[in-house]
């Protein structure tokens, strides 16, 4: 009788691949997959381990299906990614309902794990970092009509808020050749859509051919047949070049689009960060980057209540968020991660005032977006095809403009017409709703 794996894969999309990868090896070695890891007989959980809030969800995760173990409904229980890999041991002990923990550089023996679990629980595999595998087959877990490529992994920054370079650890670049040969796979499966994902893809190449390489990458992604849309995530505003712009702007197959987390916009919280730059730098080239490439969507992430950040620090920040009007924004509380050189920092921000100008952060945002949504009614829009919305009684898509997973979605009309799944369209926008684009088909 065949074993069935189900997976939960939390976090971002690095870590989603991560996962399709491990899918990979589990099929080929036999293991039958299925959607729902409750109906399993061995569920996995991927976590992710960046901030505190991911851990909960992980952990929340990892007890729910816990009970379904103890009330046999699943017979064993896998916790691997970053949380796995940052805690080790400590999961086993802190949570005995798992059988195995695996850490990222024993991705790969994923298979023989599971076999070893019909044997012996109650155990990890860990492996050096640098093992993780970042190519192979691939179980994609994306609609078919879209992937992510990862292009490196592991962080050189060392900004005092972050534990992934001790969780992933050193840069390390998959070759170009590898890369682009895995775009032209993917695109003879169906793939249309392209997102290039790194822990910060603008440092590409530096290890292994002496200079950052990420323009020339992405140049020979444009050639590859095929793909329609090439968008790129995690830019490092300190790392975004004019050779880069250049190439957003003059390949047509390159989305207008660019995600960039900046953090902060207070010269004195930045430079706590260790991230360089100030307000003045950002503010130039954030204007810098619309001129070279009109129309350009632009998203970041910022961090609010970083010790030390005072309310002139946050009411810098906010008047930043007013001035610069990205087109996306995400916000998050800063958490204490062990290992960080943030962790033992005084003059922490209480809890009560860190949710308050979060809070304050999000509802500047909704206005901005508000205005852009607002101003781009009676623009039409090449709209790749999603699906079909049973509640809305429309179909729903994105242009270049959303991201896969992280923006907001533009539902259309199409007056009895039925576009497949994929398929590109005109759509004119009427209105909107939120961060979500409302319009018809053309």
């Amino acid at each position: 009788m065949s074993v069935k794996i189900g997976m939960v894969s939390l976090g971002c999309p690095k870590n989603q691949v991560d996962a399709e990868l491990m899918l990979g090896y589990l099929a080929d070695a036999g293991f039958d997959l299925v959607e729902d890891a409750a109906m399993a007989d061995v569920a996995i959980v991927n976590t992710c381990g960046f901030i505190e809030s991911a851990k909960s969800e992980a952990i929340e995760e990892i007890l729910e299906l816990a009970a379904l173990k103890k009330e046999g409904r699943i017979k064993a229980l896998v916790v691997t990614g970053c949380m796995a890999e940052r805690y080790r041991d400590a999961v086993l002990e802190e949570m005995p309902e798992v059988d195995a923990v695996v850490g990222i550089g024993a991705n790969h023996k994923i298979a023989e794990i599971i076999t070893r679990l019909a044997e012996e629980s109650g155990f990890g595999v860990y492996g050096e970092k640098e093992e993780l595998h970042m190519c192979g087959r691939r179980i994609r877990t994306t609609l078919p009509f879209y992937s992510y490529i990862r292009i490196a992994d592991g962080c050189n920054n060392r900004c005092a808020f972050c534990a992934i370079p001790a969780i992933r650890g050193p840069f390390r670049s998959r070759p170009m050749e590898e890369i682009v040969e895995e775009a032209a796979l993917l695109a003879s499966k169906g793939v249309k859509e392209l997102t290039v994902i790194a822990q910060d893809t603008t440092e590409y190449g530096s290890d292994l051919y002496g200079k950052r390489m990420l323009p020339e990458l992405l140049v020979r992604l444009c050639g590859v047949d095929g793909l329609k849309w090439i968008r790129v995530l995690y830019c490092y505003p300190e790392k975004i070049t004019d050779e880069l712009l250049d190439v957003i702007a003059g390949q047509p197959k390159m989305c207008k689009y660019i995600d960039m987390p900046i953090q902060h916009a207070s010269t004195k919280i930045l430079h706590a960060m260790h991230r360089p730059g100030d307000r003045e730098s950002l503010t130039r080239l954030i204007a810098h980057i619309r001129e070279k490439v009109p129309g350009i969507v632009l998203r970041t992430t910022l961090m609010t209540a970083f010790p030390g950040e005072t309310e002139e620090d946050f009411e810098e920040l906010i008047d930043f968020v007013r001035e610069v009007r990205f087109e996306k924004l995400g916000c998050f509380i800063w958490s204490p991660e062990e290992d960080t050189p943030a962790f033992d920092l005084p003059d922490r921000v209480d809890p009560e005032t860190a949710a308050q100008r979060e809070e304050s952060i999000i509802d500047e945002q909704s206005r901005v977006v508000d205005a852009y949504c607002a101003g781009m009614t009676g623009q039409r829009l090449e709209v790749m095809t999603e699906g079909y919305d049973r509640l809305a009684e429309c179909f729903y898509g994105r242009s270049q403009g959303e991201a896969p997973d992280i923006d907001g979605k533009i539902f259309f009309d199409t007056d009895g017409k039925k576009p497949k799944p994929g398929e590109f369209v005109t759509v004119e926008i009427t209105d909107f709703m939120g961060c979500d684009l409302v319009g018809r088909l053309v």
